[in-house]
């Protein structure tokens, strides 16, 4: 909770100094060319890290670049992980694709999305991915580096703007859950391979 509360005081002194930096070298801008979440309608929440994690993405799929894809389904998200994709061609356009194969341009780029974890899919009306779960990308980054996905100077970038959002932490708490993850499967494995001598025959009496 600490930390919560240290994070959202570094985040108002920011934005105190943006005014005041706003004040003195863009003083008397008018409103309408300036766009606040206070004021304006139509935003939503995402991770600081997603440049980063977008570039990460399009490494991994040269030629076929998923990034922009993915930054269009959480702009989508109705401030929770859950997405239903009613129209596919709708996603398909805003991701910017266009013509007869859209959809199934943007259907390729979504499979590389799910293998590569940043969203979990469900079948529906509308086919292969009705429902969409959207993962916690710092955590998707995290796996694709045990998986060699990623190169050291973006992984490098991507730690570092980590630490600077304060965000480490979630990696932190991903590395112990698969410690305690293999400890348990390790646990079960040793059961597994426990052999149990049946009980003794008990010869009838004549």
């Amino acid at each position: 909770m600490a930390n919560g509360r240290q994070a959202s005081a570094k985040r108002m002194k920011m934005a105190e100094r943006a005014q005041q930096q706003m004040d003195v070298h863009f003083p008397n801008f008018h409103p309408a060319w300036i766009w606040t979440r206070k004021t304006n309608d139509g935003f939503f929440t995402v991770p600081r890290t997603m440049p980063v994690v977008m570039q990460t993405i399009d490494a991994q799929t040269k030629g076929q670049p998923a990034g922009h894809t993915l930054l269009c389904l959480w702009a989508r998200a109705p401030d929770h992980p859950v997405i239903t994709i009613e129209n596919p061609a709708t996603f398909a356009a805003e991701a910017g694709f266009i013509g007869e194969r859209a959809v199934d341009t943007w259907r390729k780029r979504m499979r590389q999305l799910r293998d590569l974890l940043f969203i979990q899919t469900k079948p529906g009306a509308s086919g292969e991915f009705h429902y969409v779960l959207l993962v916690n990308p710092n955590a998707a980054v995290e796996w694709m580096r045990t998986q060699g996905k990623v190169q050291d100077l973006l992984y490098g970038r991507f730690v570092d703007r980590l630490v600077e959002v304060g965000a480490y932490g979630e990696i932190e708490a991903l590395r112990e859950f698969w410690q305690s993850q293999a400890a348990a499967n390790a646990a079960a494995a040793a059961q597994a391979s426990v052999i149990v001598p049946p009980p003794p025959i008990q010869e009838k009496e004549a």
